[in-house]
């Protein structure tokens, strides 16, 4: 296991943790759906401030309502204990979940085994991975037939290695690999590290703003830099020059800024999901020393989005002399502030699957400081309900999905849960 070390994991600038009294199941979260400032006139932005453009469903199956989230009982079911887990995602036509340990490892697991899953080793990169603090594998995806697993990990200078690699069976070949991405790290923090692939097989990428605090180099507004934002690429066709191609409705795809870059101004998102429902993406924003930020891009105005960092830390203006670079300002859809007990937000899914009926269109998030499982969900566009699912897992550093939308918290401590039904 991973010693005193890992307690800076993902955590920048952290302040006091749990110094009020913990929230009890059932109880709201500790938190608020705030307004963002109307996008500032200095700004060089060219559209004004948004919240969303499209509506969420709530509406289950047999076409009721989900009852509310104050009255869902839940338990955390153990189905394996790993070295230091990092991230669970499934493989499309599978029944086995994938699982990434920080410090290099990847294994597969069968959920139906419960307590008896036996891990077994899908990917060994050890040998080229820098782990400890917010280094490691940090982040898993699958194409959309699973016949290639993408990986992104820190590299032997701390550097973010974004690879792909061919199944073959329930494993991949190592041998197979192909550098689609590296991008240098400036320091060993903010590593961002979440992937995901769509349906049309895009890879989105998450950057951290490259460390150290306040954002020293202004990296999260610059057009021409890579951290501090959400990449977009196309793994899947290659060109003479790279190993992926531009997909041309990019927000800088001719011109002015990365091609690679989908949103901008972002400090640390350490998880996102698309939800499988609307298109529309949640993000959770790891904060400086005031606000943990969840964001919410409706399917139509993901591309071209600013979160607004370092300008803004959540809602609240932090540096009022810093420029915004393009895009459209979007502010965080819910925010927690660190005299309640937070440090690092950790997201993060929409619920869709059928094990938990009520939780249906709720927002499941943890954080690495302040113990609990917790969910929002929305009425229209604003936060409309809360509550707390379980007030005792704690250090949680991804809540993920199996192929049925099930939902897995995943622990640093060590412990991969599923979520049922009490």
């Amino acid at each position: 296991m991973l010693g005193v070390a890992v307690a800076a994991l993902l955590v920048a600038g952290v302040a006091g943790c749990g110094a009020d009294e913990q929230a009890e199941t059932g109880d709201p979260v500790e938190g608020r759906s705030p307004t963002m400032p109307t996008q500032p006139e200095d700004s060089s932005a060219t559209t004004e401030a948004t919240t969303s453009t499209s509506e969420t469903t709530t509406t289950a199956e047999d076409g009721s309502d989900p009852g509310p989230l104050g009255d869902v009982a839940v338990t955390l079911t153990a189905i394996a204990e790993l070295e230091a887990p990092t991230k669970l995602v499934s493989r499309p036509g599978s029944d086995l979940v994938y699982v990434a340990e920080q410090g290099g490892r990847i294994v597969s697991l069968d959920p139906a085994a419960g307590e008896d899953a036996e891990p077994a080793t899908a990917l060994d990169l050890t040998e080229v991975t820098r782990s400890g603090g917010e280094q490691g594998v940090l982040g898993l995806a699958f194409s959309p037939d699973g016949s290639t697993l993408y990986v992104d990990h820190s590299g032997l200078g701390g550097e973010t290695r974004i690879a792909a690699f061919t199944m073959t069976g329930d494993t991949a070949d190592a041998t197979s690999r192909v550098d689609l991405l590296t991008v240098p790290q400036p320091y060993a923090n903010h590593n961002g590290g979440e992937i995901l692939v769509d349906a049309d097989g895009l890879l989105w990428i998450g950057m951290g703003d490259g460390g150290s605090a306040d954002d020293p180099e202004l990296r999260a507004q610059d057009p021409e830099v890579l951290l501090g934002k959400i990449l977009r690429i196309d793994p899947t066709q290659p060109s003479d020059d790279q190993p992926y191609a531009i997909p041309a409705d990019n927000p800088f795809a001719t011109g002015g800024g990365r091609p690679e870059i989908a949103v901008m101004g972002l400090r640390n998102p350490w998880r996102m999901r698309f939800d499988p429902d609307t298109g529309d993406l949640w993000i959770a924003d790891v904060g400086q020393d005031m606000l943990e930020e969840i964001d919410r891009l409706p399917a139509d105005a993901i591309l071209g989005a600013n979160l607004g960092w370092s300008r803004f830390e959540g809602s609240e203006e932090l540096f009022p002399d810093r420029e915004l670079g393009a895009g459209t300002l979007v502010g965080p859809v819910f925010e927690m502030q660190h005299t309640d007990g937070w440090c690092s937000v950790s997201g993060g899914v929409l619920y869709r699957g059928d094990a938990i009926a009520d939780l249906d269109g709720a927002y499941l998030f943890g954080d690495y400081c302040k113990a609990g499982l917790s969910a929002i969900r929305l009425d229209g566009e604003t936060v409309g309900e809360t509550a707390v699912l379980d007030d005792v897992v704690s250090s949680v550093v991804s809540i993920d999905t199996d192929a049925d939308g099930e939902v897995y918290v995943l622990s640093i401590d060590g412990v991969v849960s599923r979520l049922d039904p009490a």
